[in-house]
């Protein structure tokens, strides 16, 4: 595959696919989510477990009660109020089945 090369402020920068930025960003270990969730996620804007928790069609209730976690509190973590303890983004990740970085 051959990708264009732009120079700004005098370095070289690779033209890449929004499509084909988001495979090596994320790797095979998300092939379990479609490439425009991929690419919601980097984009950014937008809570990941947000993101992944309405792809699976779940309500923050179901991800709340699958996750062990109260949805006030799940609401703080995709709203950006709280960050989530390393525990409960865990637990999210796992009920979500997706890798724990996928929500960082």
């Amino acid at each position: 595959m051959q990708y264009d090369i732009i120079h700004i402020a005098g370095k070289p920068h690779v033209l890449v696919p929004l499509h084909d930025y988001t495979q090596m960003k994320n790797g095979a270990a998300n092939a379990t989510l479609p490439d425009d969730v991929l690419a919601k996620i980097a984009v950014g804007g937008q809570s990941p477990i947000k993101i992944i928790r309405k792809h699976r069609g779940m309500t923050q209730d179901d991800l709340a009660s699958a996750a062990g976690l109260s949805r006030p509190y799940l609401t703080e973590i995709e709203t950006g109020r709280k960050e989530g303890s390393i525990r409960s983004l865990k637990s999210i990740a796992k009920a979500l089945n997706v890798p724990l970085e996928k929500l960082a």
